[in-house]
């Protein structure tokens, strides 16, 4: 039986970050995916120009349609813009003992534009956090989430990532593809453990969705058996690589999606 997974976040009508970017990420990884909508995005490759807020009785709605029917084996969250949002999320996964969940919590679009309200941090911090097998904040993410200035060095990351866990994480990979250095190295910090992730930087405009993608793949890998650290190892390879064929794309007249399908187009 092929593994199933769920993807509960907003839809891009791009289709290069969002619940898009998930379904085609567990596609390429062999697994089947659902989707529960919290969102709708008005959005291209250009920026984000409106945003409509799925009423809270119809996610759980979504949320009970496929848990009721769906053998679940792993949950990829994304973009929840408020509290109530959150805490109707919250709420299902208790419901339905969801075990392996992947949290990114999206807080700004690849151009710029803001997707969580500012209420909205204290209660994903506080409803999700102890939920999520891993959260996956990027730089920017990471420092809002803890009020801090971004971290500038592994050092600091890795103090950060730590301190994310100290506020109820049961695992963090800070994702620091946002910094200035000549590598995209990531930080694992789970079980008193920290490792390292790291590819060569590639300079493309192409990277919108690159957020969705990994904690989707993590989640796919997560949804096949693979322990934590080995998921987070595979999926940063295939990341990688899915953003060295995003040129072959051209897609957009602005940052086009990652090459989800890279494996399979370039074979």
């Amino acid at each position: 039986m092929i593994p199933i997974t769920l993807t509960i976040a907003g839809s891009d009508s791009g289709g290069g970050a969002g619940i898009q970017a998930d379904l085609k990420t567990f596609c390429a990884l062999g697994t089947y995916g659902a989707s529960v909508l919290t969102a709708l995005t008005a959005q291209n490759t250009l920026g984000v120009t409106a945003i409509h807020d799925v009423p809270t009785d119809f996610i759980a709605a979504q949320m009970d349609a496929v848990f009721s029917d769906l053998d679940v084996k792993a949950v990829k969250i994304g973009m929840l813009s408020q509290p109530a949002i959150i805490e109707t999320v919250a709420a299902g996964l208790r419901k339905h003992g969801v075990e392996k969940i992947v949290l990114d919590p999206v807080m700004v679009a690849e151009s710029g534009d803001p997707l969580l309200a500012e209420d909205a941090v204290s209660s994903l911090v506080k409803h999700l956090f102890p939920l999520a097998s891993l959260i996956t904040p990027n730089l920017h993410e990471a420092a809002r989430l803890l009020n801090q200035d971004m971290a500038e060095t592994n050092e600091a990351m890795e103090q950060q990532a730590a301190a994310l866990q100290a506020l109820g994480a049961n695992a963090v990979l800070v994702k620091g593809g946002h910094s200035a250095g000549r590598d995209a190295a990531d930080v694992l910090v789970s079980n008193g453990q920290t490792n390292w992730y790291s590819a060569p930087f590639i300079n493309t405009k192409n990277t919108h969705g690159t957020g969705c993608s990994l904690s989707s793949a993590i989640t796919a890998r997560l949804a096949h058996g693979d322990e934590l650290a080995v998921a987070v190892d595979a999926s940063k390879k295939w990341l990688t690589n899915a953003i060295k064929y995003a040129d072959q794309l051209e897609v957009g007249q602005g940052a086009g999606p990652v090459h989800h399908f890279h494996s399979l187009w370039n074979t």
